[in-house]
Order: structure tokens, then sequence, then C-alpha cells
């Protein structure tokens, strides 16, 4: 049985904050140049570029990316074989307070969202998996509410066919039109429960968007992109960078579709302890 102690998680979600906030994955950064490449309107084109530039000055100065910092979501694979010396998300809590206070970053959680009140730095969401082997697999991934604002469910008939489907997912989208600071990347929850499936919505934005795994994929990002809304919905072909999906066996008399929009600010960092 490995021994990790809450201290060592705590100073991992803290870099964590740091590297989620401030870096833009390669994926993404090769996902938005792909764009550049091939945007073909001006405006559209000028504003990729704009963020490319952001996204360089960001890495290279130690700036947010942006200046909502998110609500931070937090994906833990915990191995069996490992033992916690503490509190787990306690630890992790920590971190993320100790890391958004460390680079000064924006507070954003409020503890009633009724009563809303002064923003503090925690608690975040937190997701944990029991998984093979005595490592702890950790990821961040700082999620801004412009774009959660826009995330949408529908708890479909188990009759619907899957023309269905892709109209509610591209309505989305086009409900979505510029205010999540577009071009996006669509994450797709089908099946589970409808809290489930809101959490693979989110949880299938960490794969790697540059490439495609299934033919509807291909065929929703196509579909998206002929809407015509564009980089900051400027217009230009580029609304959407990538549609991931990730399914889940559900019950006989459901079928449950999420939309989890992100903007093209994707950021998310991961280590393993």
């Amino acid at each position: 049985m490995r021994k990790i102690k809450a201290i060592k998680i705590t100073q991992a979600v803290m870099e964590l904050v740091k590297r989620a906030n401030f870096y833009l994955r390669s994926d993404v950064l090769s996902a938005l140049r792909r764009a550049y490449k091939i945007e073909d309107n001006r405006r559209g084109k000028k504003i990729i570029k704009a963020i490319l530039d952001n996204a360089a000055i960001a890495r290279k100065n130690n700036l947010a990316i942006c200046q909502d910092t998110g609500m931070p979501v937090v994906f833990v694979q915990v191995g069996r074989d490992v033992r916690i010396n503490g509190d787990l998300k306690a630890a992790i809590n920590k971190g993320i307070e100790g890391g958004y206070k460390k680079y000064y970053l924006r507070s954003s959680i409020i503890r009633d969202p009724l009563l809303r009140g002064k923003p503090e730095f925690s608690p975040c969401i937190i997701h944990i998996d029991i998984v093979r082997g005595d490592k702890i697999k950790i990821t961040l991934l700082p999620k801004g509410f412009g774009c959660e604002n826009k995330s949408q469910l529908k708890m479909f008939k188990p009759t619907a066919d899957i023309e269905e489907v892709k109209k509610f997912i591209i309505d989305a989208v086009k409900s979505a039109g510029p205010d999540a600071c577009p071009p996006y990347f669509i994450g797709v929850g089908i099946g589970g429960t409808a809290d489930y499936a809101g959490i693979i919505a989110k949880q299938v934005l960490l794969t790697k968007v540059t490439k495609q795994n299934s033919r509807l994929e291909e065929v929703l990002l196509r579909q998206i992109n002929k809407s015509g809304i564009g980089p900051m919905g400027l217009g230009g072909k580029t609304t959407a960078l990538a549609v991931k999906i990730q399914k889940y066996p559900t019950h006989i008399a459901g079928l449950p579709v999420s939309v989890n929009i992100s903007c093209h600010a994707l950021r998310s960092g991961q280590v393993v302890l």
C-alpha cells in the first residue's frame, strides 16, 4: 500500500491552478492554429490571431488566459492501492484556494447561490473515481461561466432518432451564438442519467480535441460550422473547433443528452502523484 500525504496533494493542486489558467494545452493550440490557416473570413481570421497572441502573452508572462478563471472542476482517479494520509477533498480545496490566491486569480465562488454574497476561492467541484494502481491522477478544468451558462440538457424519449439528437446539439450551439466566446469546443454526453450525462459532457472536453473519434462528431462539427457564427460571432467558417462525444449505458425508458460548451480558452491541467 503506497502512502501519499494530503499536503503533497495540496501542493500539486496549487501548481495545477497555475498550469491550467496560464498555459493552453498543446492540442487546443494546434486546433486554433489550424483554424487560423483555413479561416477565410477577414474578421474571423483576425480574431483567431488575437486569441493565439493572447495565449502566447499569457504563457510568457504568467498571466491568466482569461479574466474569468472559472469554477474549478477537479476529476480525481485514486488508485485502490493508495492510502491518503488526510482528507482528500479538503486537501484539494486547500490547493485550489491557495493556488488562486498565490497567482492572483479572481475569486468567483459564492457559498449561497440564492443569497449570493462575497465571492471566495473555494469550494470547487470534485469528481472521484477508484481505479487500479497505486497512483493518484488529478485533472483540473477551470470552467468559465460565460460558456457554462450555455449548457443544455434534454431528456429524449427512447424512441428519438439520431436526427433529433443532432438537431438538439446544433441548436444548442446556435442558441449560444456569440455569447460564450466562440470558436467553441463542444462536449456532448449521451446516456446515463440527467446528472451523469452532464458530467461526461464536461469530462470529454479533457480528451484530445484534435482527433475526431466518430463519424457523428465529424458531421456535427461540419454542420455547426455552416452556421456562420464564426470567431466571436463576427462571421466565418470557424464556429467550433471540435465536437467530442462520450456515451454511457442508460435506462430502457430514457435517452439523456447533455451539451457542454467551452469557449476558445479550453483550459485544463493534469498531474500524477
